[in-house]
């Protein structure tokens, strides 16, 4: 059974236009219904039980940033009701289905990355996120493992809109990275900046030039919310290189 806060995001992220340059993105204002945002935002926990990402997750160059994520000993730190209302946002989030949309939306530009194996498996997370003063966060693609990264933005107010993440282009054209560093920012020209306004969603195809990162936040005081939802790939078996006329016929997915 579909709520509506689900079927509303579902219909909003299928019918979206896909932007295909430098990489497969979308950006959607509106994601959710107003009344689900605002509960979401009465919802926001303290800031005292958010923890440094990199005590949670093996990633370096995110000293800012804060994270809460959805298992039952991270949720144990909430008051009941916000306990319950992310226990239940997260049991269809998490479920499968949006997954599955998204995989299914984005399939002409996963399939050619997974030519050539065999065993593919998706599963997805999701984490809350507290960013503060002075973060910023240098253009990088991802991990390797990544395969489509959600960005749901969580802010009050329009006050926000200019600390969205925003889109890079290597100043060398030929380079690629396919996944790990962070880039010093004068190293690329930043195209856009998807704007930081409540309830709007950027999701991107994680490729070998997804460059992506945020300026540094110079704003006193600034804690900037948001909720990543994240699908990566596990159990891949290395098969010799499809023909071209096989790309599209020689990926299973299976999820």
């Amino acid at each position: 059974m579909f709520s509506r806060a689900e079927s509303e995001l579902f219909y909003n992220v299928a019918n979206a236009p896909i932007r295909g340059f430098p990489y497969p993105h979308i950006y959607i204002p509106e994601i959710f219904p107003s009344d689900f945002y605002a509960d979401l935002q009465q919802n926001i926990p303290d800031p005292a039980v958010m923890i440094p990402i990199e005590q949670t997750r093996s990633v370096k160059g995110y000293k800012k940033r804060f994270v809460l994520g959805f298992s039952e000993k991270d949720m144990a730190t909430l008051p009941e009701d916000k306990r319950q209302f992310w226990q239940e946002f997260m049991g269809w989030f998490l479920a499968g289905r949006f997954m599955e949309l998204l995989l299914a939306k984005f399939r002409p530009f996963i399939e050619p990355r997974f030519a050539g194996t065999q065993g593919i498996r998706f599963y997805n997370e999701s984490l809350l996120v507290e960013d503060v003063t002075k973060y910023a966060l240098g253009p990088h693609t991802d991990a390797p493992k990544k395969v489509i990264t959600l960005l749901f933005y969580l802010p009050k107010d329009l006050s926000q809109s200019h600390l969205g993440t925003s889109i890079y282009l290597p100043k060398d054209r030929a380079f690629t990275c396919q996944g790990g560093p962070h880039y010093d920012f004068d190293k690329f020209v930043r195209l856009t900046t998807m704007p930081f306004k409540p309830n709007a969603l950027f999701a991107f195809v994680k490729t070998a030039n997804s460059f992506h990162g945020v300026e540094p936040v110079s704003d006193p005081d600034t804690r900037r919310w948001l909720l990543l939802y994240d699908i990566y790939v596990q159990q891949t078996q290395p098969q010799p290189t499809a023909k071209p006329d096989q790309v599209a016929s020689g990926v299973s997915f299976k999820f």
